[in-house]
């Protein structure tokens, strides 16, 4: 079977399989730019209301295809281009993505895994699923975005000890360390992943998208949590909170929030 990323949609749930089953869902070159392509897609989808990441089989994703690394890591600009262009710009489209998304994690979540896991909105995970990016071992260093991306998800207690310890996590251990929204059994965990984003789908759309915009600027810039708002000037001012500020009532208006509200009042389901 060929690598791959797999996408199923349904009932506004969109489902993408990282499928690499010879290497525990490795992830290609060809299988990032892909990624990028799907994630860039169901951007554009109004009709998608949640994605599920999860990997074919038995595990989520063992990392990157080391059989590919001699084509192209030993020279730099090629090395610099796989990571800026093929991994960054795969993940980077996941990040930009206001769907909210879930991850399913089973077996083996490393390296590549963590980072594309680091991307989802929430994690749940098997009791036998584990966590590492042991490339230590391999010779090279995390890419300095991916490493940035990890830190902040994992901790960076945890990012110090997968990259310079190579320590392997448990599913339990990565929970304790808030990396894992839930842990489960491993016979449960697609029950739960599958109910999750049924639910998840049923929520209002258009708040779901926005709630991510707004939990993106905080996350990239934690500082502006406990800051007073500030007026912004459109050609000077980069602030992301102050550009956020612009446009954050604009959906004062929309039928989504009239229908939510009308439909607490008269005591019955909202039809979003």
């Amino acid at each position: 079977m060929p690598a791959r990323i797999e996408l199923r949609q349904q009932q506004g749930v969109a489902q993408v399989t990282l499928s690499h089953p010879r290497r525990f869902n490795a992830m290609s070159r060809a299988m990032w730019r892909d990624l990028r392509s799907v994630f860039e897609g169901i951007q554009r989808d109004a009709t998608v209301r949640c994605v599920l990441v999860l990997g074919h089989g038995a595990h989520f994703c063992a990392g990157g295809d080391i059989s590919e690394y001699a084509s192209f890591r030993f020279e730099e600009a090629s090395l610099r281009e796989f990571h800026e262009e093929d991994v960054w710009g795969a993940l980077n489209a996941m990040l930009n993505c206001d769907v909210p998304m879930v991850a399913q994690i089973t077996g083996n979540c490393m390296g590549a895994g963590v980072e594309i896991a680091s991307c989802c909105d929430i994690r749940l995970a098997a009791e036998s699923a584990q966590f590492g990016a042991p490339i230590a071992r391999l010779g090279f260093p995390m890419a300095p975005r991916e490493a940035a991306l990890v830190g902040r998800e994992v901790g960076l207690v945890t990012a110090r000890q997968m990259l310079l310890e190579a320590a392997v996590f448990s599913a339990p251990e990565m929970a304790q360390r808030g990396f894992l929204s839930r842990v489960v059994a491993d016979v449960d965990l697609a029950t739960l992943a599958q109910s999750t984003v049924q639910r998840m789908a049923g929520l209002a759309p258009q708040a779901a998208r926005l709630n991510k915009q707004t939990l993106r600027v905080l996350n990239s810039h934690p500082a502006h949590v406990n800051q007073a708002p500030v007026a912004m000037n459109s050609v000077t001012d980069p602030d992301p909170l102050a550009a956020l500020l612009q446009r954050a009532y604009a959906y004062a208006d929309s039928a989504e929030q009239r229908e939510g509200i009308t439909a607490f009042l008269e005591k019955r389901p909202p039809r979003f």
